[in-house]
């Protein structure tokens, strides 16, 4: 074209997530049996949704209201009960004011990113999820700006390593937390939150916090809420939805909670860019809005989700004794959310390793699709482990680190069938470490 249209960040948005169901797909075509672990949703996974949150929801769509707009920042009654809600944990009060709703958490990511000054960088863990990696990177046309989760300990952010990513870049203008973590599954203790927020308030930076996995916590570990913590002083936006903790992903219902908004002009400024960007959209989905707080309130909800939590527990458990003895990896069980990241050991993979796979087409396949330059070593190990087993996890290298290793779910219902498939990833783990 005679003019450049694309995006100055256009190259740093990759999912590879999904990416990866491409392959498959291919794979499938082949003949391979695919065990999907590599995306986030319970009810794809097998999850049974109860029938009275069923009926909850068919009642509300026979309310004329649930087909409306909604108002720009969500419906007024589901805003103040989420308020109120916030403000029972006894830390900093909000009101409704303070809640904004948006099509999911994806759209928060892309206009909470994507309306800050193209210079203003804001640090991301690494490993990171891809969505946040991916919307910091291209709203500045750059790499992100990563801080380490440490693998040798607990997958806890590395203050120190903060520390220094914003003495020495002026450009850093905020952290990202993510607590309960995606993709490692940390679970970051009070002191860890009040740590950042005391970097953020010294150096006088804004918090973006992912909590989207907040009430799903187990092994005796508890996420401690930003809200609790946060004091004061230090403006933050806090993200929260339904996609994971009902679960309704389908749904698209997410929302920002604003933190001391009005203690600095210029992130009040800045969250109003946020707001006007929404009344261009005119509302964010409505039934889901309705039926949020009428799915919190039913009796047997606590329940319901206790049950997922304890399951999640007991096969968070499960895979870490699998996994922890195999040669070569590193493993922290997950306590919160359900993922796990693995970690190769440094230099222990290399280009020459393989799987034996029976299939010729898609053997064919995989040796095209890892032949080329620039091929992660652990993508490669995912392609084989794909094509050899069916068993579809993703690569931690597409999480924005340099570690490689991979990330598989917690999500399987069937504890047989996990089971099987942690004991078939343990031994091809070693199959392929041993095969060249």
């Amino acid at each position: 074209m005679r003019t450049n249209i694309v995006h100055i960040g256009a190259g740093e948005l990759n999912y590879e997530i999904r990416n990866i169901v491409q392959v498959c797909e291919r794979l499938q075509k082949m003949g391979v049996e695919i065990n999907w672990e590599n995306i986030g949703d319970p009810v794809t996974k097998g999850e049974t949704v109860p029938a009275w949150m069923k009926n909850l929801v068919s009642e509300a769509v026979q309310e004329d209201a649930a087909y409306a707009y909604s108002p720009t920042k969500g419906m007024l009654a589901t805003r103040q009960y989420i308020a109120e809600g916030t403000n029972s944990k006894g830390g900093v009060q909000i009101d409704a004011d303070d809640v904004i709703f948006f099509n999911g958490l994806g759209d928060a990511i892309s206009k909470v990113f994507g309306f800050l000054k193209r210079t203003a960088r804001v640090v991301v863990p690494t490993p990171s999820y891809t969505t946040h990696s991916s919307a910091e990177a291209a709203h500045a046309g750059a790499e992100p700006v990563t801080y380490i989760l440490d693998p040798n300990h607990n997958w806890y952010p590395d203050l120190e390593d903060i520390e220094n990513h914003i003495k020495y870049n002026p450009a850093v203008a905020g952290i990202l937390i993510i607590n309960p973590d995606n993709p490692t599954g940390a679970v970051y203790p009070a002191e860890v939150i009040r740590s950042i927020v005391e970097i953020c308030e010294k150096n006088d930076l804004f918090i973006i916090c992912d909590e989207i996995y907040q009430n799903m916590t187990y092994n005796g570990t508890v996420a401690a809420p930003l809200c609790t913590v946060i004091g004061e002083k230090v403006p933050a936006l806090c993200m929260r939805g339904i996609s994971k903790e009902m679960p309704w992903p389908g749904a698209r219902c997410g929302w920002i909670e604003v933190y001391n908004s009005h203690k600095d002009p210029m992130f009040d400024m800045y969250v109003q860019s946020i707001l006007n960007a929404k009344m261009l959209e005119v509302c964010s989905t409505t039934l889901p809005q309705i039926v949020l707080p009428r799915i919190k309130e039913h009796p047997l909800y606590h329940s319901y989700l206790q049950e997922r939590i304890e399951r999640y527990e007991k096969h968070s458990n499960i895979a870490y004794d699998i996994l922890k003895n195999v040669k070569g990896l590193l493993v922290n069980k997950t306590n919160g959310a359900f993922y796990m990241s693995a970690v190769f050991e440094e230099g222990i993979l290399n280009s020459q390793q393989f799987l034996p796979i029976d299939n010729k087409d898609a053997r064919e396949l995989v040796e095209t699709l890892v032949s080329g330059p620039g091929v992660e070593p652990d993508k490669r190990f995912v392609y084989y482990l794909l094509a050899s087993t069916g068993i579809c996890v993703v690569p931690l290298s597409s999480f924005a680190t340099e570690l490689h290793g991979f990330r598989i779910t917690l999500l399987e219902p069937c504890e047989e069938k996990f089971r099987k498939i942690f004991e078939t990833i343990s031994e091809c783990i070693q199959r392929y470490l041993e095969s060249a």
